[in-house]
């Protein structure tokens, strides 16, 4: 063989066809289920196809997907957060209550619970790093803590497990703008919280595939002591996912005050195993260092089809966290096996 034979077939190895491509995607198993599950409510429920049931489902999805974005950053990363769930609730309770304290334009109280649920998320980072302990006790610690916490002090402040009606308070219909309004098009109705959802995923799908710390992310979820050995700053990394679901908790708990202006102290207490429910349909990992933010997005999308589908339906439902649990091992499965036939097209 001489030299131009040597490179030509050099670049047959190096090339990768469309069918490897993709295989190889972390969301192929997750869209395959979506368009199953489409098609099924389609076909059983009559009114799944109207605009106005194409909104709710969106709405019920990015409930969802606005928290089960950085929870699959996260999960790439190596990590579980078992405290997004009720970390929303707290977001939503400090900022109602500082507000209605301190009698102050609701956007300081928007304010505050920024700072208040980062420095939750970069305490979850920390801990973890420090420690060495798994991310499932430290954060398992912090869901009982804010727990407990949301309940003391609402009571303490209030004297009952709700929050004061903000309402009336100076700022309030511009942060509902911003966090619960609905924007109509061809006369349906859809919330904001879609654009929100849809923003995050762009950003995140950005970071993972086009800067150096998506390269982090996926090589401390795969290894990161090798990570560790290369150069990868492990600790930093951690912390801003960590800190990023703290991010997507304080959208999502500004978005259940401006909706409702009021909090139950006892919300969001068993959210989080549906954001990693949506992560994992989705394409990722439990070990980590696989996954994507589309596929978080596909797995939400799942869940505002299926809780939805079976109202759709007029199905009872009670059985909603039946198909949910199927779809979880249904999904797994899928994944597992598209994984495989990627490897053996390598």
């Amino acid at each position: 063989m001489n030299a131009t034979q040597a490179n030509d077939a050099d670049e047959r190895i190096l090339r990768t066809s469309p069918l490897r491509k993709l295989l190889g995607r972390p969301e192929l198993g997750s869209v395959v289920g979506a368009l199953a599950v489409f098609v099924f409510f389609a076909f059983f429920a009559d009114s799944f196809l109207r605009a106005a049931s194409l909104s709710t489902v969106l709405y019920a999805a990015s409930t969802i997907g606005i928290m089960a974005v950085p929870v699959a950053l996260l999960m790439i990363g190596g990590e579980f957060d078992l405290s997004a769930g009720v970390m929303v609730t707290s977001s939503a309770l400090v900022s109602s209550m500082f507000s209605y304290q301190m009698t102050a334009n609701v956007w300081v109280g928007v304010g505050v619970s920024l700072l208040v649920t980062l420095a939750i998320g970069a305490f979850n980072g920390f801990m973890l790093t420090r420690t060495k302990l798994p991310s499932f006790i430290i954060t398992l610690g912090t869901f009982l803590m804010l727990t407990g916490l949301n309940l003391g002090f609402t009571k303490l402040i209030d004297g009952t497990v709700s929050t004061k009606s903000i309402a009336d308070m100076e700022g309030f219909p511009s942060a509902r703008d911003v966090f619960a309004s609905t924007i109509t098009v061809g006369g349906v109705g859809f919330k904001v919280t879609i654009l929100w959802w849809l923003a995050l995923v762009a950003v995140a799908s950005w970071i993972l595939l086009r800067t150096r710390a998506g390269n982090w992310i996926f090589a401390v979820g795969g290894n990161q002591d090798a990570a560790r050995a290369v150069g990868v700053p492990v600790t930093r990394t951690k912390i801003g996912l960590y800190m990023g679901v703290g991010f997507g908790a304080w959208i999502s708990g500004q978005h259940l005050l401006f909706s409702y202006d009021v909090v139950q102290s006892g919300e969001g207490v068993g959210n989080e195993l549906i954001y990693i429910i949506a992560a994992v349909i989705g394409g990722c990992l439990i070990t980590g260092g696989y996954g994507s933010a589309v596929g978080s997005a596909v797995g939400a999308f799942i869940f505002g089809m299926t809780s939805k589908g079976i109202v759709f339906a007029e199905w009872n439902p009670d059985w909603f966290k039946f198909f949910l649990g199927a779809m979880l091992l249904l999904a797994t499965l899928l994944n597992a096996w598209v994984r495989k036939r990627a490897e053996a097209t390598a």
